[in-house]
């Protein structure tokens, strides 16, 4: 995360959240994985409910919280759920020539 020192009377004023969504399946003892990964903004207004950083698991909920509610989490996992069923069943191939080895 990325945080102003100070900024509207608070301290350590989260303006940016870096995050990685995972998802994993097991298919015929292989377990196969794909990630999205990105960063998410977000902007304090005084006056407006603040929660102070604390680096504690009740404050990574409350993270949690601000991504699940501006991202779309459904569209991910779809993306996610597709890419892992083409890395089972896959639908295209690298080739080469050999003689480059």
């Amino acid at each position: 995360m990325n945080a102003h020192i100070q900024s509207e009377g608070q301290d350590n004023v989260i303006y940016t959240v870096h995050y990685r969504y995972v998802g994993t399946e097991e298919s015929d003892g292989v377990t196969y994985t794909e990630s999205i990964i990105g960063t998410e903004s977000y902007t304090y207004t005084e006056g407006d409910p603040f929660t102070p950083y604390a680096d504690t698991e009740a404050f990574q909920n409350v993270v949690i919280g601000w991504l699940e509610g501006s991202l779309d989490v459904e569209q991910m996992q779809a993306i996610i759920a597709a890419s892992i069923q083409s890395q089972i069943t896959p639908v295209n191939e690298d080739l080469a020539f050999t003689w480059q080895d």
